[in-house]
């Protein structure tokens, strides 16, 4: 099998592309700064940008698969969410996957599978709601973005299977979204922010490749909420973390201190998203690591 990716060199692409090659797949993945992690025959670095027209699309034109995970960060400290930063969040993201949308529709046949990226930001800040992938968006920033994200990968729903990705914060050592948080933790002055109350999804990055590759060998389509099936609070979280740490975890981060030091994009570490893995029980995964306290040891080791 042959499979296509944008985002593969970031941190849940490059995951996702040792576990395809393990399984015998070959990978082109289209890179703005062609770079080659992996070093391996069986993966073809191409150096492009998805948003425009070029040489990746003749890659694409001979893939079974196409796997989307371009985005530029959405929560990156110093940075604030100025009109600058929303307008690089959204083109990662929109153009990409309209650039691969309008490429796939050219294709005769088109790829049997196309994977897209999206986030649990689709259902915005939902208070103690159940969120399966039945409930309908939000109405901030990212739950418009990732309604228009998803928008544009659909557009080829009427030629191939569209998986659309409605991923949670991942758990990893690298994890970009994650690694900023063990700092404060380990020099014991980590703990909740905001009230503490709101629920935070959560997901192992074993289990976000575990259930993309069980979701494609299932042909799986419309929207997966890629999330492990125990959310918890942000205080259960802190404690949790501070625990594997060895660490207190009581240092209460206020809202008002978050604002003044992200600005709006502190909205999406206030959400409260209470996700559940409806789909994922529905395909029959079995998750890895489905509890936050064994996940926590596994990724520091204990």
């Amino acid at each position: 099998m042959k499979a296509f990716l944008t985002g593969g060199t970031g941190y849940i692409g490059r995951h996702v592309v040792r576990a395809l090659i393990e399984r015998g797949t070959h990978c082109a993945v289209v890179s703005r700064a062609g770079t080659d992690p992996w070093h391996d025959d069986r993966v073809r670095v191409i150096r492009g940008d998805p948003r425009t027209g070029g040489a990746w699309q003749e890659a694409l034109a001979g893939a079974d698969l196409v796997i989307n995970l371009a985005g530029a960060a959405i929560v990156e400290p110093p940075k604030w969410w100025t009109d600058t930063r929303k307008r690089l969040i959204r083109s990662s993201r929109i153009d990409t996957t309209q650039r691969l949308s309008e490429t796939i529709r050219t294709l005769a046949p088109p790829p049997a599978m196309f994977v897209s990226g999206s986030a649990v930001g689709y259902y915005g800040s939902r208070d103690d709601d159940v969120l399966d992938e039945d409930a309908g968006p939000g109405d901030d920033f990212l739950a418009d973005l990732c309604v228009e994200w998803e928008a544009a990968a659909r557009e080829v729903a009427d030629m191939t299977t569209v998986l659309r990705l409605r991923m949670a914060p991942v758990l990893g050592v690298d994890s970009p979204l994650f690694r900023p948080m063990i700092p404060p933790f380990k020099l014991g002055i980590g703990g909740p922010w905001g009230s503490g109350k709101q629920w935070w999804p959560w997901i192992h990055i074993d289990d976000v490749v575990g259930l993309l590759l069980h979701a494609i060998d299932r042909r799986a389509n419309g929207a997966l909420n890629v999330v492990a099936p125990s959310p918890v609070t942000v205080h259960d979280f802190a404690k949790a973390l501070g625990h594997a740490l060895g660490r207190p975890a009581v240092a209460r981060v206020p809202a008002f201190v978050l604002r003044m030091s992200f600005g709006e994009a502190a909205d999406a570490l206030l959400a409260s998203q209470r996700v559940d893995p409806a789909r994922a029980r529905a395909l029959g995964y079995q998750f890895r690591l489905p509890d936050l306290a064994a996940a926590l040891g596994d990724v520091f080791g204990r």
